[in-house]
């Protein structure tokens, strides 16, 4: 069995960059992650270091319980997290919600002009595949897009049976047609449905492929 990461090496992982994966830290710290497996070194310029799937999977375990006298590198700091509507406890909207957005998909973007076979920035990469309701949800909130919450209607996004694909759910036609307009800028292929049990208008949105 592959030995836990040190502590040292679950603050590096922890501290990734929530969108990307885009790590910082010690040369030898890097390597040893690239070491073991967690982390992999890009071959392009400016050869950054990115976690992998397993390092990914380090860092969405829950971390083991810590004496009270340490408290965690990231208490009370919180991570970024894109808004899918309908949250019981939003995140507050002001100044820094929106530095937070636009850092979030400016690194989604440098994800995809680095992961992406040819470079492409205009199509989903690999992460947005496997994460789809925070990859739209993201989309949407970048672009300005009001997700829905206590006080307010807007969009909300969810997973669908279906594997490669999302429900998104707005108050109006006009709301709906505006996120998949907002999708499909994004890189995605959205189309609206009529759900058969209430007969509201949903999109169904998936990543588009080459």
């Amino acid at each position: 069995m592959t030995r836990p990461p040190t502590a040292a090496q679950r603050r590096v992982i922890d501290a990734a960059d929530p969108v990307t994966g885009r790590l910082r830290g010690t040369g030898a710290q890097l390597a040893a992650l690239v070491g073991r497996g967690l982390a992999f070194r890009h071959p392009r310029p400016p050869h950054d270091h990115f976690l992998t799937p397993a390092g990914h999977r380090i860092r969405e375990a829950e971390p083991e319980a810590e004496p009270a006298a340490h408290d965690s590198p990231h208490a009370g700091t919180g991570v970024f997290t894109a808004r899918v509507g309908g949250e019981v406890e939003p995140p507050d909207g002001g100044p820094a919600r929106l530095r937070e957005v636009r850092s979030a998909w400016q690194g989604l973007l440098e994800l995809r002009r680095m992961t992406n076979p040819d470079g492409a920035v205009d199509r989903p990469c690999g992460w947005e595949r496997t994460h789809l309701v925070p990859a739209a949800a993201l989309a949407l909130e970048a672009a300005g897009h009001r997700p829905a919450g206590p006080d307010a209607d807007g969009y909300r996004v969810r997973a669908t049976p279906q594997p490669d694909a999302v429900a998104v759910r707005g108050p109006d036609d006009g709301t709906l047609r505006d996120c998949a307009a907002t999708l499909e800028k994004a890189g995605w292929q959205a189309s609206e449905h009529t759900d058969p049990r209430n007969r509201t208008r949903y999109l169904l949105a998936s990543p588009r492929r080459v």
